[in-house]
């Protein structure tokens, strides 16, 4: 008898129902092969590496985590965990790979062991290396692996021989092929070393983390042990030092030089056959920065292109890169507008918004992008994949939704997601043309979001609405629920089924919940996102008001009852409008706040408010634990529910216990929810279950729900 579970439970079971659903595509080029990993089922966490044959529609596995432990669980080395939780990664087993160029060889690591599979021949085996191994990768033509053991970069032949360092850190908190916090948090740069398209030489970064501050998160649940040493590099304070070397086979190097004093970050690193090396650093305040291509022999970098902006530059995946023919490709912003370049020229304008270039050939650029500011329709919450060449613009993606791909020659795999059908299809195209869908086993969630996508006030503030299940328009006004994000990065309102189940049921149990990406978010402009410069908390929180009091006129909204909920930014958001905005809101769940923004870290903080040493007065005006943070209304005191992760080390539980002693000093009631061994992530099934049924109960009781 199957188990009837709660959407709590299924939501928490399932990991957001990404659990079984394929992911991490790699087409070889020859077309003949396209790898991916998936679990064996919805509530499976273990991931296996698996290839499809595109003619055949054939799905085979290619390395089973289970059968190469034999059993045994994963032991994971502190430097796996910590790059698992940079980049938000829940599962188990096979969670990342590394591929040649020809698809034939993959490398991955699983309990801190290196092993290897014959995509081709489906055969995998483990490679004996000294350990714990992390982000093995193959050389290009398939001989060698490099990975980093120990701080130490290192490389092994694919058979097994010949392992041996190649650079080995010089000081205790000294790393070689290894990405800093920074990069990894903030930049989206996982890597530290990076192979030449000949398998001859490496790219490796070396970290020195010496001159980082060190905080310590204890477990007070088990104060039998010893806190954990995190660097961490909090705005106004010092960042790791990162350099760069081109490494030998044989361990000589030669070191790699640019400005670093100005540029100390190292943002982005391209080699291919098409060009040298190419980089992209930035300076401090993210104002400028340089793309430089590095000498082979001397180390040496010239400068190729230039860029500076009065607020911010930001980052891309997929550029900069070379064409084949050797033409620099980049995302800028031009006229208000963020485009495509090759070269000097930009090959789109203002009806498109460019997210990231996803492949490059010779004839074309394969980007992902959402409709600019002078489209002729709005398409709020879609993303399409695009291919741009000097002939024109071509949309690959046709159904309204969220797509993204990979491709490699003529063979494309598209993802897709879209408001009416639960989860994401990902279909093989070659020419365009349909050949194999790829299985999904992701579970079909228990209920169904019915989601109302529109454009809220003047600004036409991009807003999800979502009402209970069976409402009736003669049911009367609702109490509300806003439930936004609302900060950069994170855009909520996407033309995507499974991205707002959480809220529709929020919304089941009583509510009528908006999501709103207000200015700052990802999505329109840059003028949009950019809005925030400076004034993170105002511009954000106005823009959450504006969308609500709009909505009202449109939709049964009882504004005299209303709540707000979030995590992170949003829980920063949520923490702000009860405090400054208490006319407005009045309840609020604040999970895992920055409170005190000189406690976040340097790229993010910097990036919009400055040096805090050089505008105090800003880090004061944005920050919710100053006087002006608790500038709401004395008689106005709404009741707050506080909840943070013990374990946290990106939002660490300071900012949520300096927000409770704040709030005592003012004399202002609150609950306060410690989550002990949790991260910013929450990955405990009961944890997250539990937080769910937890805030709506509290909702229910402050706003009086029945």
């Amino acid at each position: 008898m199957t188990e009837e579970l709660s959407f709590p439970r299924q939501h928490a079971r399932t990991q957001r129902f990404t659990l079984g659903s394929p992911r991490a595509f790699t087409v070889s080029p020859d077309g003949g092969r396209v790898v991916f990993l998936r679990s064996r089922s919805g509530t499976d966490a273990s991931n296996l590496l698996w290839v499809l044959d595109p003619g055949s529609g054939q799905e085979r596995i290619a390395a089973d985590p289970a059968a190469l432990l034999a059993g045994a669980g994963e032991e994971l080395s502190a430097q796996e965990r910590a790059r698992r939780e940079r980049s938000r990664e829940g599962s188990s087993g096979v969670v990342g790979y590394a591929v040649d160029q020809a698809v034939e060889l993959a490398a991955f690591a699983l309990s801190g062991r290196l092993f290897v599979a014959e995509l081709r021949a489906g055969t995998a085996r483990e490679l004996s290396t000294a350990g714990p191994v992390v982000d093995p990768r193959p050389s290009p033509d398939g001989r060698r692996v490099a990975y980093v053991a120990e701080g130490a970069l290192r490389v092994v032949d694919a058979d097994g021989g010949n392992d041996r360092p190649l650079a080995e850190p010089d000081g205790p908190e000294v790393t070689w092929g290894l990405a800093e916090f920074i990069a990894q948090e903030e930049m989206s740069r996982s890597r530290g070393f990076w192979w030449s398209p000949d398998g001859g030489r490496l790219l490796a970064a070396r970290v020195d983390e010496s001159p980082v501050q060190r905080w310590w998160i204890a477990d007070p649940a088990h104060p039998d042990r010893r806190p954990a040493e995190v660097a961490y590099p909090a705005a106004g304070t010092a960042n790791a030092v990162v350099t760069l070397a081109l490494v030998d086979l044989d361990g000589s190097r030669v070191e790699v030089e640019w400005d670093r004093e100005r540029y100390p970050y190292l943002a982005r690193v391209h080699w291919s056959a098409a060009g040298p090396p190419v980089l992209l650093v930035q300076a401090r305040d993210q104002r400028s920065q340089l793309f430089l291509s590095v000498d082979l022999g001397s180390g040496h970098t010239h400068p190729v292109h230039a860029e500076e902006d009065q607020d911010w530059l930001d980052l891309f995946a997929g550029v900069p890169a070379w064409t084949p023919n050797g033409k620099l490709v980049r995302i800028a912003e031009e006229g208000g507008a963020r485009v495509l370049c090759v070269g000097d020229r930009p090959l789109t304008g203002s009806q498109l918004h460019i997210r990231a270039v996803l492949d490059i050939t010779a004839d074309d650029v394969l980007v992902s992008a959402s409709a600019g500011a002078t489209a002729e329709l709005p398409e709020i919450g879609e993303i399409h994949v695009y291919r741009v060449g000097e002939r024109g613009v071509t949309r690959v993606s046709d159904e309204p939704g969220v797509h993204s791909a990979v491709r490699s020659g003529a063979l494309t795999v598209l993802t897709s997601a879209t408001l009416e059908t639960a989860g994401a299809r990902a279909r093989v195209l070659r020419d365009d043309k349909p050949v194999a869908v790829i299985t999904s086993h992701a579970q079909q969630p228990a209920l169904r979001a019915v989601v109302r996508l529109t454009e809220a006030g003047e600004r036409r503030i991009p807003a999800a609405v979502l009402l209970p299940t069976g409402y009736r328009e003669g049911d009367g006004p609702l109490p509300v629920l806003m439930d936004p994000y609302g900060g950069p990065h994170g855009q909520r309102v996407v033309s995507a089924h499974n991205a707002h189940l959480v809220s529709q049921w929020f919304a089941d149990q009583g509510f009528a919940v908006i999501v709103a990406d207000g200015r700052g978010t990802p999505g329109r402009s840059p003028a949009w996102e950019k809005s925030v410069v400076r004034d993170l908390a105002a511009v954000t929180l106005n823009d959450q008001v504006e969308a609500l009091h709009a909505l009202a006129g449109s939709y049964p909204l009882d504004l005299d009852r209303v709540g707000i909920r979030g995590w992170s930014y949003g829980g920063y958001l949520s923490a702000l409008a009860v405090l400054r905005r208490p006319d407005v809101f009045h309840a609020g769940v604040v999970g895992a706040p920055v409170t005190d923004l000189r406690l976040y870290d340097t790229h993010y903080q910097e990036r919009y408010l400055g040096h805090p040493d050089e505008q105090p007065e800003v880090y004061a005006a944005n920050s919710v634990v100053t006087d002006q943070g608790l500038s709401g209304a004395a008689d106005q005191v709404r009741p707050m529910m506080i909840i943070h992760g013990l374990a946290d080390d990106n939002v660490l539980v300071a900012h949520s216990l300096r927000l409770s002693s704040a709030l005592l000093a003012a004399g202002r009631p609150h609950e306060v929810l410690p989550l002990s061994g949790v991260t910013h992530m929450t990955p405990q099934e009961e944890v997250a279950e539990n937080l769910l049924l937890l805030q709506v109960a509290f909702l229910k009781r402050t706003l009086g729900v029945a």
